[in-house]
């Protein structure tokens, strides 16, 4: 058997032979296959989610110029005006600017059509002063609107000797267009007084006159309905109260159709005050009656439904009026049932009557719709102040 060789190690290099030339160097061995396969894979796994989780490259951005040029810079801005010193510019005939902001137009609503702001009605709040007399109107705070009116005015006797004339009326809110029908009964009323007084019509009748004359025009502005209606003709027409007074130098007179009221305060507070009309309610009614004492009328949810208002639908009219002659000085209040709401009874009105209105009338108007304002406002509120006797001073009519 021949001696066998020992085996030659993997990858190692055969025995020298005898006499052979000596061999360079040995190259490094090569890697093992198996993990070189694995690092392959793995790198391609690494390669392959990072392209699903990478995003998409964004394309290249088109080329921007080396400059920019630099533009001119802005002027300041004025500040906005204050529009309650603002010399704003008149508004083209027809055309009103908002009292809110005072740069929108004011649509035939009433409202701005830039901000929205519903502009204040004219009769929303009104005064008027005389020499002797002066008026104060307020919407109030609960109505959307104001649906009163007054006159005030003064004029001369046929023998030259002064009257003060003031009427207040009170649009019937249940009936249609309230607002023009106390409008026109206070105009017509005070227009019919100022042509009467000075013809030598006694005050007394010419007040009869004037309510007679205000109710023609609050009738007039009634929509008179097909011939089917014909047996309520005027069904919900235009309808207001009123009541108005005359002061002359020794004569006082009241006329009213409705429950607003005239009240007399005495300048002097130690004589009484005293409520110079009665209301044509149903509270009064009931007091008329015996059925109920006043107190607890006026407490019932009935107590305010009037049974005479000026208007086309109402069931009879019956002016009444009522001729005084104080023995001392005071004021007339005239007014709507807005103020005597919180100021029922004739000592209750003295209470909240400054001690100053006979000289100081308008500032005494103002004071007693601040009365009614703070007491709550439900309505709206109309009064007039006239001091008593009318002064001697020359006369004048407005």
């Amino acid at each position: 058997m021949p001696h066998a060789q020992p085996p030659t190690p993997p990858h190692a290099p055969p025995a020298p032979h005898a006499h052979a030339q000596p061999q360079p160097q040995p190259p490094s061995p090569a890697p093992d296959q198996d993990a070189t396969q694995a690092q392959v894979q793995t790198q391609a796994q690494v390669q392959t989610q990072a392209q699903v989780q990478a995003p998409a490259p964004a394309a290249r951005p088109a080329a921007e110029p080396d400059e920019y040029p630099l533009a001119a810079p802005l002027p300041p801005e004025a500040p906005p005006a204050d529009p309650r010193t603002a010399d704003l510019a008149t508004p083209p005939a027809g055309l009103k600017f908002c009292v809110a902001c005072r740069a929108g137009q004011v649509d035939r609503d009433g409202y701005c059509e830039n901000c929205g702001h519903a502009q204040p009605r004219e009769r929303d709040h009104m005064e008027q002063e005389l020499d002797a007399v002066a008026a104060v109107s307020d919407r109030g705070l609960r109505h959307h609107r104001n649906e009163d009116a007054f006159a005030v005015s003064s004029t001369a006797l046929s023998d030259d000797s002064p009257a003060v004339v003031a009427v207040v009326c009170d649009g019937v809110s249940s009936a249609t267009r309230p607002d023009e029908a106390s409008l026109a009964a206070s105009r017509a009323a005070g227009e019919s007084l100022l042509a009467a007084l000075p013809r030598g019509t006694h005050p007394q009748q010419a007040m009869h006159d004037a309510i007679l004359a205000a109710s023609d025009a609050v009738n007039s502005l009634a929509d008179h309905a097909p011939a089917d209606h014909e047996h309520q003709p005027h069904v919900n027409a235009p309808a207001c109260t009123i009541v108005g007074a005359v002061v002359t130098p020794s004569l006082l007179v009241v006329g009213w159709v409705g429950d607003s009221r005239a009240y007399w305060v005495p300048v002097d507070r130690s004589a009484p005050p005293a409520r110079l009309t009665e209301d044509d309610s149903w509270a009064a009614q009931m007091v008329a009656a015996g059925l109920m004492n006043e107190a607890e009328a006026y407490a019932d949810d009935r107590a305010h439904a009037i049974t005479g208002w000026l208007g086309a639908d109402a069931y009879e009219l019956e002016p009444h009026t009522a001729s005084f002659k104080p023995d001392r000085p005071g004021v007339v209040i005239v007014c709507t049932d807005g103020l005597w709401n919180y100021a029922e009874g004739a000592d209750e009105m003295a209470e909240v009557v400054p001690h100053d209105a006979a000289q100081r009338p308008l500032h005494s108007a103002r004071v007693l719709v601040g009365h009614a304002l703070d007491g709550g406002g439900h309505d709206n509120v109309t009064v007039a102040v006239l001091p008593f006797p009318a002064p001697s001073q020359g006369a004048g009519s407005a």
